[in-house]
């Protein structure tokens, strides 16, 4: 049996309940149906396989799988990128031990000439992150964007932390319902990339005990990937700012991805942003490197 049938069964079901067969292209189906969307054996047909395969496959069972079998299944079901890239990342670890399937494990520092790169953007918000959502690193105006979740002495910051179990999270972020599903979404697809990493299973577990908005979240499979975008905030210093970002994988650190914000020159955010750059540099809002990663007290 494999590690994470469970979650290979819910994720294929919560994705065939989205799909209607009218969006599928069926045109002939009954009209007492018992299924929000659409059937197993019209996944199936729709994929090429037979019923009774899809049904293993929907069970949980990957075991043998092949990509051609998961392309087809995903084109099926519609997948976007983010959940085709999941199905994959899913079928890889129910065909590989978790011996064999241990990640080289992410760095619990970045290297000195990332810092340097971090402090060398003097106008630009950037931080460097785990898939946990661990902050492992930020320059000054990062750390002044985020001071709210700064603000805790918990290190390193985690903004999933942050989000479900702050209450200043619910000021900090205006439009709270999408930035929680965002994050939910993002520890969702880390999980799939590296489903045997104790460190997030535990961030999982501690979430879900202690926040119900999350479990229930969590129960969606949502997946997604954050590679650029616009994020709001609510600073308690400069007010409502308008962020464009980018999301850059760090090639030479297995896990970790850097993430630089801008705003539109001309904008109200734009001046927002210079204004938080001259708060940062009177307020003394730094913190030394090494203090960002330091590990969490025991609870």
């Amino acid at each position: 049996m494999t590690a994470n049938r469970a979650e290979v069964r819910d994720f294929l079901v919560t994705r065939r309940a989205k799909i209607t067969p009218e969006q599928a292209g069926l045109q002939f189906y009954g009209a007492n149906r018992r299924v929000p969307g659409l059937r197993r054996e019209e996944v199936a047909m729709l994929a090429g396989v037979s019923a009774d395969y899809y049904t293993r496959l929907e069970k949980g069972n990957l075991s043998g799988v092949s990509e051609s079998v998961l392309e087809a299944i995903a084109g099926a079901l519609q997948l976007d990128e983010a959940e085709r890239l999941h199905l994959l990342d899913l079928a890889r670890a129910a065909n590989t031990s978790p011996a064999r399937a241990a990640r080289p494990r992410t760095p619990k520092q970045i290297r000195p000439a990332t810092q340097l790169i971090l402090d060398g953007m003097t106008d630009t918000p950037a931080f460097v992150r785990n898939g946990r959502l661990d902050i492992l690193a930020a320059n000054t105006l990062g750390q002044a964007l985020y001071a709210p979740a700064f603000a805790t002495p918990e290190r390193p910051v985690n903004l999933a932390r942050f989000r479900f179990l702050d209450p200043a999270a619910r000021e900090f972020y205006p439009d709270f319902g999408d930035s929680a599903h965002t994050t939910v979404a993002l520890l969702r697809t880390e999980a799939g990339r590296d489903p045997f990493n104790k460190s997030l299973t535990d961030l999982v577990g501690e979430l879900s005990t202690r926040s119900e908005e999350f479990r229930v979240l969590w129960a969606n499979h949502d997946v997604r990937l954050h590679r650029s975008g616009l994020k709001h905030f609510r600073h308690p210093a400069v007010g409502r700012i308008d962020l464009l970002f980018e999301a850059m994988v760090l090639e030479a650190d297995d896990g970790l991805t850097l993430t630089a914000y801008t705003a539109e020159p001309g904008t109200p955010s734009h001046d927002a942003l210079r204004l938080l750059s001259s708060w940062a540099a009177t307020s003394g809002h730094q913190e030394h490197p090494g203090a960002l990663i330091k590990e969490r007290p025991a609870r």
